[in-house]
């Protein structure tokens, strides 16, 4: 017997014309029990320099279904990713050295501000590239980037299940929805288009989220949005490096298995690419595709005059962006010009853009200019591409985005890791290959109204230097209050001054809790003809309007007031209106006895008294206490 797997062994190398004493004797041994797939990824595997991956491997009939398992994980890094396992080692060989090295990424490139356009909300440069934005939003793809979980907001669940605000409890995930919902009807009618196109949505999850992300949709009926318009790609995770060799680690807890982490959240171009969606989408005649984050609830106000810079700057890439101070920590659009004639128009660190701009002729380094903010506008990771250029540079690319490499070493010499590594990629990197006759721009949008993301949690936020933001859920949903409440009084609404108070160790603004359906107020010109004659509203207010067709008129509001209505019902709000109201209570993020969504926050709204209508028939109605 021991000589027929011998005689086996023997053939399967003489047909893979290899010499036994070039592979791992451990490997050799158990050849015999692969399939011939098999057989080709360990030749694959051993021409890469990871024989490591079989040095304990016992001898044959001895957890010979593990040594085969070995290889379905190996087939799917490999499949995975763009140019296979051979590409990864190669870069990670290529990167590895350069961080050795030290090299300077940006070694021979000199910084400057690039073009771009600066919007004021509410005059009429925003009012027109808003109303622009809404006519292209029929001929747009939504990608919004969701791989992962709230762990660390210090919610368990994943990150778009959380409540963007507690007043109406609705979730991220269905927020961003009936936005697109909304730009999808309100283009259509404002472009007077016989049929009203579906709005493709994309949803890029991980292993981690994907399961939780589609029974979010299936139990909330996609929070009305037609299943067909909705895609989930599900992103693969790469495989981790033992040393500056790109030797792949085995995972500590299983020796037939391959370590594996995220490789971040520039996949999404590589799934969008292989899926191939972009092509259906350009058949379809779109022509725009926006990509966003999974934790910012204030996006949506800036998409429209957003998109509306893109079409009519007929821009290929557009970084939304918001002011930001010199030093901020937050990453810088720049102009990188290098001294063989290439440029780009990309994302660059804080960290790294001080110390470019000292190297580089600019002895101040990042500073303030007469506007009191940097030249540089700050990142926040919001894209929106035009739909052909971008097909034909992934055709070239393959999807692929450029990597980078953060070892951990263990000691000056970089010979050994702490801790194994990966290669990463950033969504923002995409404009890294793109050629100098690329037109790369940005739109810059207040704060206030465009950036408010949950990324921290409570312990992390209160540690965050005076005067910074949070980036809470507690600064998230009062910027939300605060967004809507100013947007209002922009549209000639009166409003109290808005009071601080600490939450969660975090002094924040409380203005009125003033909310919102997207379908109700989509852009400022449309807010403002549903506000007329004299308005107010007190600071201790709650003000919920869910509904299309709501006119506040002469209306003053002292407490809480929560309006239903079906799409044909047109509700007129006016007179005195007042209670007890809604008060915001504050509570320990230690307290175990309240939900995660309400502990990261610091606050619960105990709902003491209110005015609630529900118009659930269409017609013309009034309410005037």
């Amino acid at each position: 017997m021991a000589s027929a797997t011998a005689d086996s062994v023997a053939k399967i190398l003489s047909d893979l014309n290899i010499n036994a004493g070039d592979w791992p004797p451990n490997l050799v041994k158990n050849l015999h029990l692969l399939h011939p797939d098999q057989i080709e990824l360990a030749k694959m595997l051993v021409d890469l320099g990871q024989s490591h991956l079989f040095q304990h491997w016992p001898e044959p009939g001895v957890e010979d279904e593990q040594k085969k398992a070995v290889f379905a994980q190996v087939a799917k890094l490999n499949s995975s990713y763009p140019g296979g396992l051979a590409s990864y080692v190669k870069n990670a060989r290529e990167l590895l050295a350069d961080s050795k090295e030290g090299k300077n990424p940006y070694d021979g490139f000199t910084p400057s501000v690039p073009t771009g356009e600066v919007l004021s909300f509410g005059d009429d440069n925003f009012i027109k590239f808003e109303e622009a934005g809404v006519k292209e939003a029929q001929n747009a793809a939504f990608v919004l980037v969701a791989g992962g979980l709230g762990e660390r907001l210090g919610y368990n669940g994943i990150k778009v299940a959380l409540p963007a605000e507690t007043t109406t409890g609705t979730c991220f995930l269905q927020l961003y929805i009936e936005s697109i919902l909304a730009l999808q009807e309100a283009s259509s009618r404002l472009s007077q288009a016989t049929c009203q196109k579906e709005v493709p949505f994309v949803i890029m999850t991980s292993d981690d989220t994907h399961a939780r992300t589609l029974d979010l949709l299936e139990s909330n009926s996609y929070f009305g949005m037609k299943p067909t318009q909705v895609q989930l790609l599900k992103q693969e995770k790469v495989a981790c490096l033992d040393d500056n060799d790109a030797r792949l680690a085995l995972d500590p807890h299983d020796k037939y298995k391959i370590q594996t982490k995220p490789h971040g959240h520039g996949d999404v171009h590589s799934l969008l690419y292989s899926s191939g969606l972009l092509n259906v989408w350009r058949d379809a005649g779109l022509r725009w595709v926006l990509f966003f984050q999974d934790t910012n609830g204030l996006l949506f106000k800036a998409i429209p005059a957003s998109l509306g810079v893109s079409a009519t700057k007929h821009y290929h890439v557009n970084s939304l962006a918001v002011q930001r101070k010199a030093k901020e920590a937050i990453g810088g659009i720049t102009r990188l010009t290098h001294s063989d004639g290439r440029s780009m128009v990309i994302n660059v660190e804080y960290n790294q853009l001080d110390p470019l701009l000292r190297a580089t002729g600019h002895p101040d380094g990042d500073v303030n200019c007469e506007t009191g903010y940097s030249p540089f506008p700050g990142n926040i990771n919001q894209l929106i591409l035009e739909l052909g250029p971008y097909i034909e540079e992934l055709t070239k690319t393959g999807g692929a985005i450029k990597e980078f490499v953060n070892p951990k070493y263990k000691d000056a010499s970089k010979t050994s890791f702490k801790s194994s590594t990966r290669l990463e990629c950033m969504m923002q990197d995409y404009p890294k290959t793109l050629p100098p006759s690329a037109r790369v721009g940005f739109t810059v949008i207040d704060t206030w109204l465009a950036y408010a993301p949950v990324k921290n949690n409570p312990e992390d936020a209160a540690k965050v230097p005076k005067g910074n933001p949070y980036h809470s859920a507690t600064s998230g949903e009062k910027a939300i209050y605060c967004a809507n409440s100013r947007i209002l009084q922009k549209a000639g609404v009166q409003l109290e001054d808005p009071v601080k108070q600490v939450f969660n160790g975090q002094e924040v603004e409380v203005w009125p809790r003033i909310t919102w359906k997207p379908k109700w107020g989509l852009t400022f010109a449309e807010i403002k003809s549903k506000v007329n004659g004299s308005c107010s509203i007190t600071q201790r207010s709650t003000l919920a309007l869910k509904g299309r067709s709501i006119l506040l008129e002469n209306l003053s509001l002292d407490g809480a007031l929560i309006i239903n209505s079906v799409d044909g019902a047109k509700v007129k709000v006016g007179g005195s209106i007042q209670n007890k109201g809604w008060i915001v209570e504050s509570i320990d993020y230690k307290d175990t006895g309240f939900p995660e969504e309400l502990r990261t926050r610091g606050f619960r709204i105990n709902k003491i008294e209110q005015l609630e209508e529900s118009y659930n028939e269409p017609g013309e109605f009034s309410l005037k206490p």
